[in-house]
Parts: structure tokens; C-alpha cells; sequence
């Protein structure tokens, strides 16, 4: 099997992810993913696509992290897998992974500040008198 490549974004962050078959190695940025992500939640984020269709170990991932914090970060890689998977075997992941919502592009994005107000809907205190 050759590489397989996909993109995977959310919020600023986006995740170029390649996809060979392999022991389970999974290397963000040239390190190891309990390195890059040392919090478990995310860990287990980046590993749901695999957990869902049962391919655990089967794929080496290599993956290029830019842009947005670790939440946004691991969202990405999750949804980068979750594409790839689909371009290796459509019939047999494609409809596990739609299911559990991994290949749905979360569009939402941080609202720009406004002039004249502190925020992006905050205002500055009214006083009447």
C-alpha cells in the first residue's frame, strides 16, 4: 500500500496527515504523539477514528501540525485520519466513520472584534447617568 494523503483543519489549526500501513506509530511534528499531546483526552481524540473502525495498530500516521491551540490541534489530526481512512477502503470505513460524526468539518470559528466594543459581542458598559 502506498501513502495516503489528507487534509484535516479546524478553527486555526490545520493537519496535513499521511497515511501508510505499519505497526501504529502515530509522529506529529517528528514526535511521538504522548510527546506532542501529553494530556490523554486529546490522545484519545486523535486515536478515535482508529478505535471506531477497528484499525488499531494497523497504520502508521505522520503527521504536519500547524496553526491553532491543542484542542483545535487534535480535532484536526482526528478528522485528517478520518479522510484518509476513507480514501484507503470507502465501502468498509466510510459509513462507521459518517456515523460517529469524524468526517463532518467543524466550521466554526472565532467571531472578529468589533470597533468600538471590547469584544466580538461584548459592549462597553452603558451608563445612564
Amino acid at each position: 500500500m502506498e501513502q495516503t494523503h489528507a487534509l484535516g483543519r479546524r478553527k486555526a489549526a490545520v493537519a496535513r496527515v499521511y497515511l501508510t500501513a505499519g505497526k501504529g506509530n502515530i509522529t506529529i511534528n517528528d514526535r511521538t504523539l504522548e510527546n506532542y499531546f501529553p494530556a490523554e483526552t486529546l490522545q484519545y481524540v486523535v486515536n478515535q477514528p482508529f478505535e471506531v473502525t477497528g484499525t488499531a495498530g494497523q497504520f502508521d500516521v505522520k503527521v504536519t501540525l500547524c496553526g491553532g491551540g491543542t484542542k483545535g490541534q487534535a480535532e484536526a489530526v482526528r478528522l485528517g485520519i478520518a479522510r484518509a481512512l476513507c480514501e484507503i477502503d470507502k465501502e468498509a470505513y466510510r459509513a462507521t466513520l459518517k456515523a460517529a460524526g469524524f468526517l463532518t468539518r467543524d466550521a466554526r470559528e472565532v467571531e472578529r472584534k468589533k470597533p468600538g466594543q471590547p469584544g466580538a459581542r461584548r459592549r462597553f458598559q452603558f451608563s445612564k447617568r
